[in-house]
């Protein structure tokens, strides 16, 4: 879409709470991987997708800086709570700051260490998870959390269109990686699925 029609858009959505803003104003000055964080515009769409699901347990695949963990959190039900998984500890901790200065502070379960030892070891029925961490697992972490989804819950991975990489014939490893799990979830009969060309591409999978 044009920049000016992208605006307007941003322009008519609700806004974020205070501390999102101030997380993302110092994501922006401080970190050269800014694009990593979720920004205004897509963390209005997972907050809204959050309240329309109502979970009670989120698990969350890449924190960074905790950005898109807060907006998860905004619609979960009553006693819910966000997990998290990252394995940078700088980051997580500037997440941990601006967690603590929310209402969600005790409803957002950090864990550090790689997403393929830890999600094994979860013993929780996941309502929603959030799929934002390193491309080329991306299929793996969709076979680590698919029996731990609950009937009807559902999965959202974030970078999916890959700045649009995804059609172009020569893909790089990250590209490719993204491409065959974006064929891997259309082929799955266990769900029902949608590609939404929002910011980078949002892959939201339905399990029936």
């Amino acid at each position: 879409m044009k920049d000016e029609v992208i605006k307007y858009s941003e322009e008519m959505t609700s806004g974020e709470s205070a501390v999102l803003q101030e997380l993302r104003a110092h994501c922006y000055a401080h970190y050269e991987d800014s694009a990593m964080l979720s920004g205004f515009f897509q963390g209005r769409v997972l907050s809204m997708l959050s309240h329309m699901i109502k979970p009670k347990v989120v698990l969350e695949i890449g924190t960074y800086l905790g950005y898109s963990a807060l907006c998860l959190a905004e619609g979960l039900a009553d006693g819910g709570k966000v997990i998290t998984l990252d394995i940078q500890e700088d980051s997580n901790r500037v997440a941990r700051e601006f967690v603590a200065k929310t209402e969600f502070n005790d409803r957002i379960e950090f864990l550090l260490g790689p997403a393929t030892d830890l999600i094994p070891n979860l013993n929780e029925t996941f309502d929603l998870v959030f799929i934002d961490a390193d491309k080329p697992n991306y299929s793996n972490y969709y076979n680590l959390v698919f029996d731990k989804v609950r009937p009807g819950g559902f999965i959202i991975a974030d970078n999916v269109l890959w700045s649009g990489k995804v059609i172009e014939a020569e893909k790089d490893e990250n590209t490719q990686a993204l491409h065959d799990f974006n064929k891997r979830v259309l082929a799955d009969d266990r769900v029902a699925n949608v590609l939404l060309s929002i910011r980078d591409g949002l892959m939201v999978v339905r399990k029936k």
